[in-house]
């Protein structure tokens, strides 16, 4: 009778259990569905930017490039000469039109003078335009000399008239300092020394060579028979056995 108990309370427990999960699945399916139908039913709560971004078509792709144009047909012309390895060659047909071929007149014969330019006027000078400005009484022109000159120093040595020597400094005697001290300078066109400085040499000596050349005269450099004015370098020799 125990086990008569047993085996009908187990069974209700099965019947019990077999209903649960059948409650629990339909339930599970009616949430599903309401959960599917809402979103169907109220549109406004689905996302509108997801949905217009799905439902708007991609741009279409750009046109494709025009085919290039088709090159336009060479017609080659095939021109027959009638000369043929400097002869000429006789026709092969007659042709339906023919042109007359009509020279230009030669030029009339120059009227210029011997010896002119050819196509020269008729009264022109001998020689033509040379000759006429060489046979004319008009003195040459004259070429403006420039205002200053370079000259070699040994031109300008030649051309010194008066200037005293150089005073041999003592320190340098004492020292023994000798030796060549070049100077730059300028002579102006009346024969003075102007802008003058030392370029090279002991310069120990500068000073003493500056000194007796500012007092050096010279003959006015001509060119073009005008005084102009020039500018030369001066060497100044210090020897310790001359002074």
């Amino acid at each position: 009778m125990f086990e008569d108990s047993l085996v009908e309370s187990s069974g209700r427990i099965k019947t019990k259990r077999g209903l649960t999960t059948f409650f629990s699945f339909a339930l599970q399916v009616l949430l599903l569905g309401v959960l599917v139908l809402i979103p169907l039913i109220y549109t406004e709560a689905l996302p509108k930017q997801q949905l217009m971004t799905f439902l708007v078509a991609p741009p279409p792709p750009p046109p494709p490039p025009p085919p290039p144009p088709a090159a336009a047909p060479v017609k080659v012309i095939k021109v027959q000469t009638e000369i043929v390895n400097n002869e000429v060659r006789a026709p092969t047909k007659i042709p339906k039109k023919i042109e007359m071929l009509k020279e230009d007149e030669a030029p009339p014969p120059s009227m210029g003078v011997v010896g002119g330019v050819p196509g020269g006027v008729a009264g022109g000078s001998m020689g033509g335009v040379l000759g006429g400005i060489v046979g004319s009484s008009l003195p040459p022109p004259k070429v403006a000399a420039p205002q200053k000159v370079r000259v070699s120093s040994g031109v300008v040595a030649g051309n010194k008239i008066s200037g005293p020597n150089p005073v041999y400094p003592a320190i340098a005697k004492t020292a023994r300092i000798q030796g060549q001290v070049v100077l730059q300078a300028e002579i102006s066109k009346a024969g003075t020394i102007q802008n003058l400085r030392a370029v090279s040499g002991p310069p120990m000596l500068y000073q003493a060579a500056i000194d007796a050349v500012r007092q050096w005269r010279y003959k006015p450099y001509i060119l073009n028979g005008e005084p102009v004015e020039v500018e030369t370098t001066i060497q100044v020799n210090f020897t310790l056995n001359g002074g």
